[in-house]
């Protein structure tokens, strides 16, 4: 395939699918992925597509704010996520649940697991889920509904939160920037709930799965280095090292 093809095919997949790896493309076009990195910037170039970090996405496809409708995405790696925050908790701790889809996937092992442990969150979704199982302690902030969020937000859930301490917070995220640090989301008002709940907490995860990486939000609430770890679905030796010279360790 003649390099002009392979660029227009590389656009239309962009287009088709939202995203794309390096990793994928190199094994599907059979070049090497350095190849495959000049293609990207190319196109980026042309205005065909946005570079991110292992790939690149549509520039006509922002991540989607609603949390109601990022629920079915990506589902097997937010398991996958959701499994590996699991194995961290321990068996009484007092943990913290964010809005977050991949906090709703730990949510439901957790409802359906044997762990004594007292949950706080802010997402109604995720007070559903372990209200299901009587043995879990489950605190639910209130505050003022986003149904966009399904979740709680403003002064009323800072209040709730602020006296509150927690053995670990696990937060989700829209986007991680691995050159710059900048972890993000969209509201200001959940940024803020986010960032009480690191101050409260002896240890911090942010819970992301690779499609995250190199995704944008509209506000920075956290850089890589502030969290114990960075928990993901998969773990390549190049991301290991990025996550590592920021401060932090993926999970």
């Amino acid at each position: 395939m003649f390099l002009r093809e392979r660029q227009e095919e590389i656009a239309r997949l962009v287009s088709a699918e939202g995203r794309v790896t390096v990793t994928g493309l190199a094994r599907r076009f059979d070049v090497t992925e350095d190849c495959i990195r000049k293609d990207l910037r190319q196109l980026e170039a042309a205005g065909a597509l946005r570079k991110v970090y292992g790939g690149a996405v549509s520039v006509s496809s922002p991540p989607e704010r609603s949390v109601i409708k990022r629920v079915g995405a990506h589902s097997a790696e937010k398991r996958l996520v959701a499994e590996k925050a699991f194995d961290m908790i321990e068996p009484g701790e007092t943990i913290f649940l964010d809005v977050s889809t991949t906090n709703l996937a730990l949510a439901e092992l957790l409802s359906s697991g044997t762990k004594h442990v007292s949950v706080v969150s802010t997402m109604m979704g995720i007070l559903r889920v372990l209200a299901r199982n009587p043995a879990l302690e489950v605190l639910g902030t209130g505050g003022s509904v986003n149904t966009e969020l399904d979740g709680f937000m403003g002064s009323m859930t800072l209040a709730c939160l602020r006296p509150l301490r927690f053995d670990r917070a696990f937060l989700g995220g829209l986007g991680v920037d691995v050159e710059s640090g900048e972890v993000t989301t969209y509201l200001w008002d959940d940024a803020q709930v986010k960032q009480l709940a690191m101050a409260n907490s002896s240890h911090c995860l942010l819970m992301v799965d690779e499609h995250k990486f190199g995704a944008g939000g509209s506000y920075v609430y956290a850089h890589v280095g502030d969290f114990d770890g960075i928990v993901t679905n998969r773990v390549t030796t190049e991301l290991a090292s990025a996550v590592e010279g920021l401060g932090s360790t993926l999970v």
